[in-house]
């Protein structure tokens, strides 16, 4: 039966009651072929898939599934221990500034660089970790980032106009 239901899952077109029959089986396998491949995976199964796998490529496509949720995420996660964790509170669009300049400076690398990808990040911010050599390519790619100060970046990096 457990080979059924994981080969089962591995399917983008699953009708919704076998969807969600399938998403409350207890089966890792199952959970991770889920996110993986069905686009209506209910956000609390992608949630398990990214707290049981942390930093591995199943637990990246669970968090960039696009019903990944969002909201809340800060409240939850802005002060939890783990950075893959913490990192999670800049995708909630309620964010504020001030949290994700705090995020910013915080000691996991990967929290960091998420911040200093954010386009709520401070300027002055922003700035800081362009200088920063493990942040600076995901400050340079900030989208608000000054147009001169981005064309200054690509000149410093041999990039032709």
């Amino acid at each position: 039966m457990g080979l059924l239901r994981r080969t089962a899952a591995r399917s983008p077109h699953l009708p919704p009651d076998l969807l969600l029959l399938l998403a409350r089986v207890e089966d890792p396998v199952v959970e991770d072929c889920l996110g993986i491949h069905h686009p209506d995976t209910p956000e609390e199964v992608l949630m398990r898939v990214y707290a049981r796998l942390g930093s591995t490529v199943s637990a990246w496509m669970a968090e960039t599934h696009p019903r990944f949720p969002r909201e809340g995420l800060a409240a939850r996660y802005a002060d939890h221990p783990d950075g893959h964790y913490r990192r999670l509170a800049v995708r909630d669009p309620a964010a504020t500034p001030t949290l994700i300049e705090r995020l910013s400076h915080y000691p996991t690398v990967w929290t960091r660089q998420e911040a200093a990808g954010d386009p709520r990040l401070p300027l002055h911010r922003l700035r800081e970790t362009l200088h920063v050599p493990e942040l600076a390519s995901s400050a340079a790619a900030n989208p608000a980032l000054p147009e001169d100060e981005m064309a200054a970046v690509l000149d410093r990096a041999g990039v032709p106009a």
